[in-house]
């Protein structure tokens, strides 16, 4: 096949975001790995010396833990640069009982953006507390619903209806 400049150099950023998205996903398994092996439930680690087991730039440690170890996905994540500097990741957990819905919440608040929403609702079904089918469901209600409406409303639409769907699996 022959392709013309620019068409090669749109194949490129594809790949590039493909193999990104890749060592990304790898970077957070290995994590995640790591903390479900952690008797704490937290880890300490060097970025230096992750970044060289995977052979990439620091940068690309930053942009998995900025994006994948959020508090609303149940991480806590603390650095600290420099020669001796760390990571420290840090797995928060969820107890349902009764506390649970004020925590839900506190945590939702008045309005939520749809990618914090879905954060939330990957710690939920890590966590098990709710199945794989409630969070597709909860998903699809909450995309479909919010864009009925212009978007200064969508994200407190999006957080009434979170805490309504998620107030009712708990309950159950």
């Amino acid at each position: 096949m022959c392709y013309n400049k620019r068409e090669r150099s749109k194949l490129v950023r594809l790949l590039e975001g493909i193999i990104l998205s890749s060592l990304s996903d790898f970077i957070e398994k290995y994590l995640k790995q790591m903390l479900r092996e952690a008797a704490e439930g937290m880890i300490m680690i060097q970025r230096r010396e992750l970044a060289e087991m995977f052979e990439c730039a620091p940068s690309q440690i930053n942009y998995v833990l900025d994006t994948r170890f959020t508090p609303d996905r149940g991480y806590l994540v603390e650095t600290r640069r420099g020669g001796g500097g760390y990571i420290r990741i840090v797995r928060l957990s969820f107890r349902p009982g009764r506390d649970f819905l004020s925590v839900l919440d506190e945590t939702i608040g008045d309005e939520i953006t749809a990618r914090r929403a879905e954060g939330l609702l990957v710690r939920l079904e890590e966590e098990s507390i709710v199945t794989l089918d409630e969070y597709v469901f909860i998903k699809t209600v909450l995309d479909r619903e919010t864009r009925k409406f212009p978007d200064h409303y969508r994200g407190r639409v999006r957080a009434s209806l979170l805490k309504a769907m998620l107030a009712l699996l708990v309950r159950e």
